[in-house]
């Protein structure tokens, strides 16, 4: 009696096993806390106003709690991505209250039957940069001056490429603007983005992403144009190199042919002495002398350089836990101390941990 039993709960198994797999809703989430010290002891507890992640200084804190829902099937797919913290509360302080805590919200469809090829519609990650909101998926705990003042999100719709092979993708966008969900009031001018990213080989990643358009309303209208490039390179087992190159320009006035110009280089370095535990270093310098992206009113304006160093410790795949020296040098005398006397360079201590789930 006891045998068909059996049978029918190994087949009933079977089913449940067999639905789980081809179920294509899956759930997924991330949380990162934070500890920062900022030796500049400022009063109103923020690290400068050019950054925008692990923004508060002694306090612990949350930078990011994401909870994502990603639908997916051979034709159709949707994400949908909540979220809090300390992030979003500064990233996304100028869009209305309620797209606040979208992470991002996108549906796709798949145009054509042989090969992958998308148009998607929605909020989405920015194309731009080697970084990201999620600090467990980027070599260093801190985000590079580049990645802080270009855009993390965007909103629009794309069209999608990838080869079979899957070494070659390209993408082009209708935006919204820079890094926008909904376009300021006055502004009836649509941007563009693409990106092509090739992966000649397993160790080697190239991206070039570009942005154009004007993110001000018609009667002050200034295009602007973006190039982002990076590499990134593992040249071993252990050792990783990341090499990026940002450079902008903007209209100085409506109908202008003068432009404004910036640019940003960074190098990051890392090394991987073991599965559990990774090394990084970062050197990069920002240069906005009009301040075009960041406005410091003084004689030279952004012109900075950041050196980082953290060490990663990994217990469990899923799971990370970082420390970060990070030191800002400037031209000019952008950043106060806690008797709000002007100074040069501004040093910091960030511990995080991450847990990805």
């Amino acid at each position: 009696m006891k045998k068909p039993f059996i049978l029918a709960a190994l087949a009933a198994c079977t089913i449940l096993t067999a639905n789980a797999q081809s179920n294509p809703l899956t759930i997924s989430g991330y949380v990162e806390g934070y500890y920062v010290h900022d030796f500049a002891i400022p009063v109103n507890n923020l690290r400068p106003s050019f950054t925008y992640n692990h923004t508060r200084h002694n306090e612990v804190n949350l930078n990011l709690g994401l909870l994502k829902a990603a639908y997916a099937t051979d034709n159709v797919r949707a994400n949908l991505g909540l979220m809090v913290g300390t992030y979003a509360q500064y990233n996304l302080a100028a869009e209305s209250e309620v797209f606040r805590n979208v992470y991002e919200a996108n549906v796709g469809v798949k145009l054509s039957r042989n090969s992958d090829f998308w148009l998607d519609a929605g909020i989405f990650a920015s194309h731009i940069g080697w970084e990201s909101a999620i600090g467990k998926d980027n070599w260093t705990l801190t985000r590079s001056i580049a990645a802080e003042n270009s855009p993390y999100y965007e909103a629009g719709a794309k069209v999608s490429y990838t080869t079979t092979d899957n070494k070659l993708s390209l993408s082009g966008m209708v935006l919204n603007g820079w890094q926008r969900i909904q376009r300021p009031d006055g502004n009836r001018s649509a941007a563009f983005g693409t990106q092509v990213t090739y992966k000649p080989s397993a160790s080697v990643t190239l991206n070039s992403s570009t942005f154009i358009g004007n993110d001000k309303p018609e009667v002050s209208r200034q295009y602007r144009y973006f190039h982002n490039f990076y590499g990134i390179f593992q040249l071993n087992e252990q050792v990783g190199l990341i090499l990026g190159f940002d450079a902008g320009a903007e209209q100085t006035s409506k109908e202008s042919d003068d432009h404004n110009t910036w640019y940003s280089p960074a190098a990051i370095l890392r090394y991987k002495p073991s599965e559990k535990v990774s090394l990084a270093g970062r050197t990069e310098y920002y240069s906005d002398e009009n301040g075009v992206i960041v406005s410091t009113g003084t004689p030279n304006g952004f012109k900075t350089w950041g050196y980082s160093a953290n060490v990663d410790y990994s217990p469990y795949q899923n799971m990370v836990f970082r420390l970060e020296g990070k030191v800002y040098d400037s031209k000019d005398a952008i950043f106060t101390n806690d008797n709000s006397i002007p100074s040069n360079s501004n040093s910091a201590i960030t511990a995080a941990i991450a847990v990805s789930f």
